[in-house]
């Protein structure tokens, strides 16, 4: 792995720079939900303008699949940009045929931001199309990439652009990776993995990889259900995936054989179905009926995964513990989430979570300022976590001395 290259290695002041972010953000009624992303971008373009650049800012919003879709412009993501930075963001529509985004990038002075239309409108994003990803280098002098949620794609935005321009990474990203470098590449032990969610079968590669480097996994969400019946017990009608019962007893054995201390449920919270209001129970998990359905773990299983994060000194989390959407079934999480956000606070574990539904726990838990680092990214950290290189990441790193790129 090469050093990643950074703001630091690269003057900026009377450079128009093209900075890729991820303003992929909800919006309903043309008003801005989670502002997360945005903010996170924000100190990145906050340093270019006030070191004398002008920014052009790129993003992709929803999955348009090369067309023009009105209801995925980006156009009102920019007044929630424009009020976390403080000052003024040009937009500008373009079908990415029409040349009205280098038309308006050329226009730009140092200190002004301008945001470009979703670059998925273009067909030649998502297949990382050379002409494209030129035509995107043209817009500007120097590539900044701060969207490190979208670097597991090789896309003309995020992976092309950087061959045709001196390139370097934000400061979103810069923390992000070294947020997750400290956690996973050099961690102070022992170090506890939460890995929770519905299935087993699209997070095999990351147990597989806490199998080898966590001290303790923590298992919860519905996956736990297939590694409890591959253990021969009952779960009623409990979410499994019947197909991956062999793999769950991989795990377990290779988690065994490596010394590895795996939390499983000792007691559950069951329902007759997933569903506000329904009448729920906690049962050990050996009792549980057949017309069950774990949804949540139990207080004595709550008290396991507490008592080890409080033996760990570093901690990952990835995924829910129960269908936390539903009460009262987010309970596990939040109390789980709570102890840890506890130690932190107290200097006592470094955490950091990340994934989608997992960012979405912390902020029903109220505890997500509270974690070491939590990551907006989704696909990107767990593809990081699961040792997979990212392009986007991969075409920022060199050996050699930083700014060395040239513009073809």
């Amino acid at each position: 792995m090469g050093r990643l290259r950074t703001l630091d290695d690269m003057p900026v002041a009377g450079k128009l720079v093209v900075l890729r972010a991820d303003l992929n953000v909800p919006v309903k009624d043309g008003v801005v939900g989670d502002r997360t992303r945005i903010e996170r971008v924000v100190p990145t373009i906050r340093e270019l303008l006030d070191h004398g650049a002008a920014v052009v800012v790129l993003s992709h919003f929803g999955r348009p699949k090369g067309k023009v879709v009105r209801d995925m412009s980006l156009e009102p993501v920019v007044p929630a940009l424009a009020e976390a930075l403080g000052r003024s963001v040009e937009f500008v529509f373009t079908d990415w045929r029409d040349g009205a985004a280098r038309r308006a990038a050329e226009k730009l002075l140092p200190g002004e931001v301008l945001v470009l239309e979703n670059t998925r409108f273009h067909p030649g994003e998502e297949s990382n199309d050379p002409a494209f990803a030129r035509e995107l280098a043209g817009l500007g002098d120097i590539f900044v990439n701060d969207a490190f949620s979208a670097a597991h794609r090789a896309h003309a935005s995020t992976e092309g652009i950087a061959h045709h321009l001196p390139s370097v990474a934000g400061r979103a990203m810069q923390a992000e990776l070294d947020a997750l470098k400290t956690a996973l590449e050099h961690p102070t032990r022992p170090l506890v993995a939460v890995i929770g969610g519905a299935k087993i079968s699209t997070k095999l590669d990351l147990l597989g990889t806490f199998t080898r480097y966590a001290d303790v996994l923590v298992i919860g969400g519905a996956m736990a259900n297939t590694l409890l019946k591959a253990q021969g017990l009952d779960v009623g009608r409990s979410l499994i995936e019947a197909d991956r019962i062999e793999d769950a007893r991989k795990i377990l054995d290779e988690a065994r054989a490596a010394g590895r201390r795996i939390v499983l449920p000792v007691d559950a919270v069951v329902a007759s179905e997933l569903k506000a209001g329904v009448e729920a129970r906690t049962v050990d998990v050996t009792e549980v009926d057949e017309n069950d359905m774990i949804l949540d773990i139990g207080l004595s299983t709550v008290a396991e995964v507490n008592a080890s994060f409080d033996a760990a000194a570093t901690l990952i989390w990835n995924g829910p513990l129960g269908a936390f959407e539903v009460e009262p079934f987010d309970r596990g999480t939040v109390l789980a989430a709570r102890h840890a956000a506890k130690l932190t606070g107290a200097g006592k574990l470094m955490s950091v979570a990340g994934g989608g539904d997992t960012v979405a726990a912390l902020n029903r838990a109220g505890v997500t300022d509270e974690f070491s680092y939590v990551s907006t990214a989704g696909g990107a950290f767990l593809e990081w976590l699961e040792g997979k290189p990212l392009p986007g990441v991969k075409v920022l790193e060199s050996p050699e001395p930083a700014g060395t790129n040239e513009v073809k």
